[in-house]
């Protein structure tokens, strides 16, 4: 379980988290939604301890992240994060990629990292492109071959940032369909998302957040269908 207790998080003078409190259970999925600059993403570098907080607690199955008592290195590989760019060593054929993690921090012998990242890879539908140097694939099949990357550390949850903000709209929809497979299996998962058929259709509930304050949560059919929040309603029909 994730838990996230009244967190403030400032940027200078800049509020950008203005008390966030949200729970998130094992198996479900939930989507956050809201305009740029609304916190979404500083939330969830948060929740991997990428940023510290000003104040409030965030725990991982009872582990406060920002506890100074806390290893973020092993608290981190219950956590996979992806972002919107895939950041791939272009030295590296994908494979290799995917077999440096858990290599390097999981300290795993070569043999068994790369029957992980051939598994993660072929499940993610690059079991074609293994022996391939990232700058030789599509947009797409690069974000797969990130979240494959992000699997192979074995998460407990995943955390996914606008991870197809930056493609092509033709190949949008193969990562999302992997996303939603992950769903499927099961994957806690707290998706950053501006697709909002995506959040609709495989969400537990929908967080909208606006400047800084999570304004509205429930599930698809409610967030979607019956909006209670003003900001929420101006939100969706601007987008529509």
């Amino acid at each position: 379980m994730i838990e996230i207790e009244s967190v403030h998080k400032s940027f200078g003078k800049l509020e950008v988290l203005k008390g966030i409190n949200l729970t998130v259970n094992k198996g479900e999925v939930v989507s956050i939604i809201g305009g740029s600059g609304s916190g979404k993403s500083t939330l969830l570098t948060c929740i991997n301890g990428l940023e510290p907080i000003n104040s409030g607690k965030i725990k991982i199955d009872g582990t406060e992240v920002h506890a100074k008592s806390t290893d973020l290195n092993k608290l981190r590989q219950k956590i996979g994060i992806v972002f919107q760019q895939w950041n791939a060593f272009p030295h590296l054929t994908v494979l290799e990629n995917v077999m440096l993690a858990p290599r390097k921090v999981l300290g795993m012998a070569k043999s068994d990292a790369e029957a992980i990242a051939v598994k993660n890879l072929t499940h993610v539908g690059l079991a074609e492109k293994l022996s391939v140097y990232p700058n030789r694939m599509s947009g797409g099949q690069q974000q797969r071959m990130a979240i494959a990357r992000a699997l192979a550390m074995s998460p407990k949850y995943m955390l996914f940032d606008e991870v197809t903000s930056a493609l092509d709209p033709m190949l949008v929809g193969e990562v999302l369909d992997t996303l939603k497979m992950l769903a499927e299996e099961g994957m806690t998962m707290i998706c950053v998302t501006h697709e909002m058929a995506f959040a609709r259709d495989v969400s537990d509930r929908v967080a909208f957040f606006h400047q800084g304050v999570m304004a509205e949560i429930g599930t698809p059919e409610q967030l979607f269908g019956a909006p209670q929040n003003p900001e929420t309603q101006k939100f969706l029909a601007s987008i529509r």
